[in-house]
């Protein structure tokens, strides 16, 4: 037992003259040697430039009137024909707001969440627009979207307003 625990103190070459040649193996997502080698002590944020203004999420008014049946349907049969699959989505809040934090790229409601499954297949826009109906009488006063996701490249292409909760 205690031979196995003796170090040996023969000197190991870490590299063979092949190995020398060799790429290191990828090990992250950046290499170290891009950074600055050197760096402030202190972590003080109060001295980065700055343009005057405060760092402010983006909020987007909607001034264009609600769209009647009609024009869902027509938007709907858009999204369909180009073989985009829908989905409703639907919040209380109908807008990107900041509150549980302040780091750059943080928002809250950014994520609604997702009424029943998106609509695989579907080939109708009265489905959808079906569905819709029934989000509205489920959550009357949350706002619900439709949004067309692409399942072969794996995006979200649209993304649109269809009911907003009255008084809003």
């Amino acid at each position: 037992m205690a031979s196995s625990m003796m170090a040996s103190t023969t000197a190991v070459p870490r590299t063979s003259p092949v190995q020398s040649n060799m790429v290191a193996p990828f090990s992250g997502l950046r290499s170290f040697a891009a950074f600055p080698v050197t760096r402030k002590a202190n972590a003080d944020l109060s001295i980065l430039p700055t343009n005057g203004g405060k760092v402010r999420c983006m909020q987007t008014l909607s001034y264009l009137p609600d769209l009647s049946t009609e024009a869902l349907i027509k938007e709907v049969e858009y999204l369909l024909k180009n073989n985009w699959v829908p989905c409703l989505e639907f919040s209380k809040e109908g807008f990107v707001y900041r509150e549980n934090h302040s780091s750059p790229g943080y928002y809250d409601g950014r994520y609604w969440t997702m009424w029943k499954l998106p609509m695989f297949g579907c080939t109708d826009a009265t489905q959808v627009i079906a569905e819709l109906e029934e989000a509205k009488k489920a959550y009357p006063n949350y706002f619900v979207r439709i949004i067309g996701f692409d399942n072969r490249r794996q995006v979200q292409c649209v993304s649109f307003i269809a009911y907003k909760p009255p008084g809003n």
